[in-house]
């Protein structure tokens, strides 16, 4: 049962980011952070100890954390792809308020999503404070259409700083994907999401010119 859901959201973790890398992404960076933990699982790292080089343990896959992670922990749990950090954890549901849900690593760091949708973050560094995207709706429907969407972060004084971007949504290249590709403040970037009967088990998502994209895929709602 538990290697069943993991084989299928891994799969569909690849399938998106595989598709974002085939858009217009104008940061350059088109690495996959499931395909790279998978390809680091098998290398090994040499050390020094007693003048002797020790293999250390090889990291584990994506596959491997979610399905201890899943065993473990009776929480919703998501794993999450960090591409700009090149690595690939779990976080558990740590707190609910209305559709609103945070999920936390054991770093502390943490995301709050609405149903699969990025509202905010935590503990990453120029932090998403919230973000409100009015494409949300036509997403959800897999739909076509066009609506803004505002993040805003945390500048180094306390205060919010929104950004504003004209976003338009529309099918993707392969079947059941919907795109959201928004522009603005110079900045370009397009999210890949796979709705299903209005929720967004597996995406790819954008959080800011810092942090970057994130794929995320939900192992247990």
């Amino acid at each position: 049962m538990i290697a069943t859901r993991i084989h299928k959201a891994a799969l569909s973790a690849l399938l998106i980011a595989g598709l974002a890398a085939c858009g217009n992404d104008d940061t350059g960076r088109e690495a996959n952070p499931l395909l790279i933990a998978a390809k680091t699982a098998g290398s090994t790292l040499a050390g020094m100890r007693g003048g002797e080089a020790q293999e250390a343990p090889a990291p584990r896959t994506p596959e491997q954390m979610a399905a201890e992670a899943l065993r473990v922990n009776p929480a919703p749990l998501i794993l999450v792809g960090f591409e700009s950090l090149g690595r690939t954890q779990v976080m558990a549901m740590t707190g609910q308020n209305g559709a609103m849900r945070t999920y936390m690593a054991p770093s502390k760091e943490a995301l709050i999503l609405r149903d699969g949708m990025v509202i905010g973050t935590r503990g990453l560094g120029n932090d998403l404070s919230v973000a409100e995207p009015q494409t949300e709706a036509l997403i959800r429907a897999g739909r076509s259409g066009s609506a803004p969407r505002v993040m805003r972060y945390y500048s180094g004084d306390g205060l919010e700083r929104p950004l504003s971007f004209n976003c338009t949504t529309g099918p993707g290249p392969a079947a059941g994907v919907i795109l959201e590709s928004c522009e603005g403040h110079g900045a370009r970037f397009q999210n890949s999401f796979m709705p299903q009967g209005g929720h967004l088990p597996v995406s790819r998502q954008w959080l800011g010119p810092r942090l970057g994209y994130i794929t995320i895929q939900v192992l247990r709602p």
